[in-house]
């Protein structure tokens, strides 16, 4: 899942972005309000997460700015406030979860998938598959026919996000914002070494191929295989 995370204590902030991103989601956090909205107009978000006293604006106020704008991306609230009318306050607000701090990563990453699962029900399948390559989102599996293919964190996310553009090129300041998140300290040279591990995988031992250059443009997914850089 791609995550927006808007939380202004540095310590909380820091320590929910590394357990997410360690479980293969990739998180944009953000310190106040006013920067969360102009992320939000991106529209390229799976789920929110707001805390919810924030300087410049309160998610409360971004959860009810987004519905406003007919944004549907799922909301998930953080806070210490734990009295009933505060938890009734945030969900009439528009958030679709809540939960008190301090929490369980565990729990966290279960609610957020939670969220997303019934966000994307009859919308999108948790399996994205183009010819006989096919990723088990919840899983973090990929196969080609019977083989299973191992890769890591990065190559998984930046598979993910190749098949979800599958038959568009996606430049690789695209796929660097995409895949390693806003403000990453990451050259594009690392895009295309992470490009050519995950095509080594992915394409590498069978004739049809995925995954293709695009001289002077970028990369992109196939979608039934086959085809020479171009």
């Amino acid at each position: 899942m791609r995550i927006l995370l808007v939380e202004d204590d540095e310590t909380l902030g820091e320590l929910t972005e590394h357990q997410l991103v360690r479980r293969f989601h990739v998180v944009d956090w953000l310190k106040n309000g006013n920067e969360a909205r102009q992320a939000m107009e991106s529209g390229r978000y799976d789920v929110y997460i707001f805390d919810w006293m924030l300087p410049g604006a309160s998610g409360m106020e971004l959860t009810r700015e987004a519905r406003n704008q007919n944004d549907h991306t799922p909301v998930l609230l953080l806070t210490a406030r734990d009295a009933v009318k505060d938890r009734v306050a945030g969900l009439s607000a528009g958030a679709d979860d809540y939960m008190i701090k301090p929490f369980a990563f565990e729990e966290l990453e279960a609610r957020l998938i939670a969220l997303f699962r019934r966000q994307e029900r009859g919308i999108r399948s948790d399996v994205i598959q183009a010819g006989d390559l096919k990723v088990h989102l919840y899983r973090y599996e990929v196969s080609r026919g019977e083989d299973v293919i191992s890769l890591n964190r990065r190559e998984f996310q930046l598979l993910v996000c190749l098949m979800r553009h599958a038959g568009q090129v996606l430049t690789r300041d695209q796929l660097l914002d995409q895949v390693w998140g806003i403000g990453a300290e990451v050259t594009l040279n690392t895009v295309d070494s992470t490009v050519k591990l995950l095509r080594k995988k992915v394409d590498g031992p069978y004739s049809s191929k995925y995954i293709q250059s695009v001289y002077g443009a970028g990369y992109r997914l196939l979608t039934n295989g086959g085809g020479p850089d171009v």
